[in-house]
């Protein structure tokens, strides 16, 4: 689940690194509640799919991965109780066995539940919001060591924060989510023309329950997915691999020789794509991603997101710039919560990918304008350059999160170097 190998801690690209004074990983609540009350700094770690130093600490590092604790359905199978630091991959699976599943979920699955929750992480669908919005209640440790309860009606504040909290008010144990019933999936994925899908895609966005694409800057087709509910079906073939070893090669050539990407990508994207699979949910949405990758992710107005897209695809090609990963373009529904880049209303989701192999900081940097004069927020976990006066002024409800931080953590146990300069 961790990076950690005894003498530091890594991310899962590899540029994200630390030696912390200790690693902790507790077995029970009356262990971590110890190890809390007595650090003088303290970072959660899980799978490290953040690309921003979120977790990094010189002090006490603590991952959650092995605490006990089980999947527990309400009365009424509309939530259930699990705990925090379970994956993804595991949770979803619990949840099947249930006969429940979660209402989305991106295409990897090995991110520690809390992390995810505490990043905003999402899927896609115009009418489906992040991970975050099926929180109900949270189960925390808070600096002293005590253990509490938020939601909506117990400590309401400390719920609103925690929604979105970068691990900046305590460490999650327990979280109660909004489950559906288990429901199955059929995936089609298709080579487009962007032209095309440019005309179509607010249809296509209204039309299925998931609509993304993804376009590799040198190319003139994108590769189009749509998901959509389909009757019971057995588990799909088991993805592990499928495309991967062509794509790892593909992008090994794009680091030996960069003035190749043009056309390795248009060869890549003349082949015609025509695919369908289908299955149980959980097992539909998740892929295994195993080339490694450095990332930045915006989230600009819906409205705007296809120009936006194109603005930067065009941009990569007038620099003949060296990107090896294809854009990823997706729709998120708008929400509530006082971090969230969808506060403002319904996103379009920009990825931007680097091969973890080549350099990246020059070419995230130059994008980095392109999204943020579109109005664009960052994901947390991903790669961005706000600075404190950025945050006060994306976000009405800085001020407010960090009143609420300061009331839990008044010693600022929980932040980093990288979280002081923006929620100190």
């Amino acid at each position: 689940m961790n990076n950690f190998t005894g003498t530091g801690w890594t991310n899962w690209s590899g540029s994200v690194s630390a030696v912390p004074k200790e690693f902790h990983r507790p077995t029970s609540q009356v262990d971590l509640a110890r190890i809390v009350a007595r650090a003088e700094k303290l970072r959660v770690v899980g799978a490290g799919h953040s690309f921003t130093p979120l977790c990094a600490t010189d002090g006490t590092m603590v991952s959650i991965d092995q605490m006990a604790g089980e999947l527990v359905v309400s009365a009424d199978r509309r939530t259930v109780t699990v705990p925090a630091g379970w994956s993804l991959k595991q949770l979803t699976r619990e949840l099947w066995d249930h006969g429940l599943a979660l209402p989305n979920q991106g295409d990897v699955n090995p991110q520690a539940l809390a992390g995810a929750l505490a990043t905003g992480t999402h899927g896609t669908g115009r009418s489906l919001g992040s991970l975050s919005t099926f929180a109900e209640a949270f189960t925390l440790v808070l600096a002293n060591g005590s253990i509490t309860r938020a939601s909506r009606q117990e400590l309401p504040e400390l719920f609103e924060a925690q929604r979105l909290g970068l691990g900046l008010l305590g460490v999650v144990i327990e979280v109660e989510m909004a489950v559906l019933p288990a429901y199955y999936l059929e995936e089609r994925t298709v080579s487009v023309p962007f032209a095309d899908v440019r005309d179509t895609f607010d249809a296509l966005a209204s039309a299925h329950r998931h609509a993304k694409f993804w376009w590799f800057p040198y190319a003139d087709s994108v590769i189009l997915k749509t998901l959509e509910p389909v009757g019971p079906c057995p588990d799909p073939p088991e993805r592990r691999g499928v495309g991967e070893e062509a794509f790892r090669a593909m992008c090994e050539m794009s680091a030996a020789d960069p003035a190749k990407i043009g056309e390795l990508q248009r060869v890549a994207m003349d082949r015609p794509i025509d695919a369908r699979r289908r299955g149980p949910a959980y097992g539909i949405f998740a892929s295994e991603r195993t080339v490694r990758f450095e990332e930045m992710e915006y989230e600009v107005p819906e409205a705007d997101g296809l120009d936006v897209l194109a603005e930067l695809v065009n941009w990569v090609r007038r620099k003949n710039l060296p990107m090896a990963f294809p854009f990823e373009y997706r729709t998120v529904a708008s929400d509530d919560i006082w971090l969230s880049p969808m506060n403002a209303g319904p996103c379009a989701s920009i990825s931007v990918h680097q091969y973890a192999g080549m350099q990246w900081r020059e070419l995230f940097a130059g994008m980095e304008q392109i999204l943020r004069a579109a109005g664009g927020r960052p994901h947390w976990a991903k790669r961005h350059s706000l600075t404190r006066a950025d945050v006060d002024a994306l976000y009405p409800m800085a001020e407010r999160f960090r009143a609420v931080r300061r009331n839990y953590d008044p010693d600022g146990k929980f932040l980093n170097s990288h979280l002081e300069t923006l929620f100190e």
